[in-house]
C-alpha cells in the first residue's frame, strides 16, 4: 500500500467526519485532495482491504442483547450446522476454532428468552448442545488495526458504549436503517439520505445526534485485518476467581494486541470466565503477552483457541417496524 492508503485505512477506522463533503475534510487533514482520496479509497475497497464503510451500531442502545455461543460439532455435520447458524439474522460472526468446542458465534436477540429459544431450536434440530456464554462485564469491545505500524493495534480504546435503550424518532429509524448499508465513495456520500423534508444540514444533525446518544458509535471503515498483516489471532480464555476477575480483565484489556475483552458466564464443565481476542503479525507477539499476563495474575488454567476459518462476518441489520 502507498503511504496515503495506509493513512486512509487508519483514519477511516476512527470515523468519517459527519460533514456534507467528509472526504474533502479528510483529504485536507492528510495534506491531499478530495479526488485522490476518493480514488484511493475505491482502490482499497476493490482490493478488499476495506470491507465496507457504514454506521457501526450500538445494538444495546436499540434494546437488544447478545451472547457468545459455543458447540462441539462433528466434522460430518459441520457444513450443515454452519449454514444453519449463518442463516440466522441475529448472527454477525461465526468462526471455526481449534478446540473441542469448535464452532463459536455471536447471537443477538430482543431478549434473553429469544436467544435461549434460538439455541434450543438449534440443539433440537441437530442433536448438539449449544452453550450460551453471555457477558457479565465488558472491558473492551473496539478495535482499530494500525496500517502504518503493524507491531500493535491502534491506540487503546477504552470507552464502552451505553447499555441504556434509546427512544428513536421515525426519522432517526429511517436514517439508521439506511446508514447500515455500505456508503458509496462519492464526494457527498450522505446525499442519498436527503429528501422527505430533510435537507443536508437536517440529515447531518440527525446523524450527529445519534452519535451523541450512543446509538451510532461512528461511521467508519471495517478493514480486512489479515490483508493488513495481522494474520494471527486467537481467542484467549482463562479461569479467574470472581473476586479478582474485574481487576484482571481491566489489566488484560490494556494490552494493545487485545481487541475485545469480557467476563462471561460459565456453564457446567466450563470454568473459563475471562475472554480476550488477540491479533498480531506473529504468534510470538501473542504468546509474549499471554506469558506476561498469566504470570502477573497467577493464572493456572487457560487455553488458546486459534481461528481455523471465518465462516461469517457480517453486521446484523436492524429493521424497524417489520
Amino acid at each position: 500500500m502507498t503511504k496515503l492508503q495506509r493513512q486512509l485505512c487508519n483514519e477511516l477506522q476512527k470515523g468519517l467526519p459527519v460533514r456534507s463533503r467528509p472526504f474533502d475534510d479528510l483529504a485536507r487533514f492528510l495534506g491531499s485532495d478530495e479526488e485522490a482520496v476518493l480514488q484511493q479509497i475505491a482502490q482499497l475497497k476493490k482490493d478488499g482491504l476495506i470491507r465496507q464503510i457504514s454506521a457501526l451500531i450500538n445494538y444495546r442502545a436499540l434494546g437488544k442483547t447478545s451472547t457468545l455461543a459455543a458447540a462441539h460439532v462433528p466434522q460430518e455435520s459441520l457444513q450443515e450446522v454452519a449454514e444453519a447458524v449463518n442463516s440466522l439474522e441475529g448472527v454477525s460472526h461465526n468462526y471455526l476454532r481449534k478446540h473441542h468446542y469448535n464452532l463459536w458465534f455471536t447471537l443477538q436477540g430482543w431478549s434473553s428468552e429469544e436467544i435461549r429459544l434460538t439455541l434450543s431450536n438449534l440443539s433440537g434440530r441437530f442433536g448438539i448442545d449449544f452453550h450460551s456464554l453471555p457477558v457479565r462485564h465488558v472491558f473492551k469491545l473496539d478495535v482499530r488495526f494500525d496500517a502504518e505500524d503493524q507491531s500493535q493495534l491502534a491506540e487503546d480504546i477504552a470507552e464502552v458504549p451505553t447499555s441504556e435503550t434509546v427512544e428513536l424518532s421515525e426519522s432517526e429509524k429511517r436514517i439508521i436503517s439506511q446508514l447500515q448499508e455500505d456508503l458509496e465513495v462519492t464526494a457527498e456520500p450522505f446525499e442519498f439520505l436527503f429528501g422527505e423534508g430533510f435537507g443536508a444540514e437536517e440529515v447531518l444533525q440527525v446523524i450527529r445526534g445519534l452519535i451523541n446518544k450512543g446509538v451510532i458509535r461512528r461511521i467508519a471503515a471495517v478493514v480486512d485485518y489479515r490483508k493488513l498483516g495481522f494474520v494471527h489471532n486467537v481467542l484467549f480464555i482463562s479461569e479467574v476467581s470472581e473476586s479478582t476477575v474485574v481487576e484482571a480483565g481491566e489489566r488484560l484489556a490494556r494490552f494493545r494486541i487485545v481487541s475485545h475483552c469480557y467476563e462471561r458466564k460459565t456453564f457446567e464443565g466450563w470454568p473459563y470466565n475471562l475472554f480476550a481476542m488477540m491479533h498480531a503479525v506473529s504468534m510470538g507477539d501473542i504468546q509474549r503477552v499471554i506469558d506476561k499476563f498469566v504470570e502477573a495474575e497467577g493464572i493456572e488454567s487457560f487455553e488458546l483457541l486459534p481461528t481455523v476459518e471465518e465462516l461469517k462476518k457480517r453486521p446484523v441489520k436492524y429493521r424497524f417496524g417489520q
